[in-house]
């Protein structure tokens, strides 16, 4: 035996609802994309919002059916696959920010490094030491 409807909610609406809620859960919608959402719900059943939310044994009953769906904890799982990611997109720009700030602090001492190795290079240049060779003759008698 079905409850009694609720006043303010006519049978015939309870009745569209329940049809609604039964052809969305089927995947047979006839004016919706089918979603198991309540906004699809009332629009399958052609009644309005508040009429919907006047139906509260069809609400209750609504709930239980998508929360033990497996629509419903594959959308979970979805939720929780899509949080990890988040964390490890977070993470992967935390870590890339701290390999590029490695990155400069390199290319600043390399540049450093190269004006120095510049600097040496025409300091020799000017200073250059002419090397002679040693007459063989001469270093032998001594």
């Amino acid at each position: 035996m079905t409850a009694p409807t609720p006043p303010g909610l006519s049978a015939t609406a309870e009745k569209a609802l329940r049809e609604a809620m039964e052809r969305l859960f089927t995947g047979r919608p006839i004016r919706t994309d089918g979603k198991l959402t309540k906004q699809n719900l009332w629009r399958e059943a052609g009644v309005s919002r508040a009429t919907m939310n006047r139906a509260t044994a069809v609400l209750v009953d609504w709930d239980t059916h998508v929360n033990h769906s497996p629509a419903s904890k594959h959308d979970q799982a979805q939720t929780a696959e899509i949080a990890r990611l988040r964390r490890q997109l977070r993470d992967n720009r935390h870590e890339r920010q701290r390999l590029q700030d490695e990155v400069d602090a390199a290319a600043t001492v390399i540049a450093a490094l190269l004006a120095e190795n510049t600097a040496l290079r025409e300091q020799i240049a000017k200073h250059s030491a002419v090397v002679l060779p040693l007459d063989r003759a001469h270093a032998t008698r001594e």
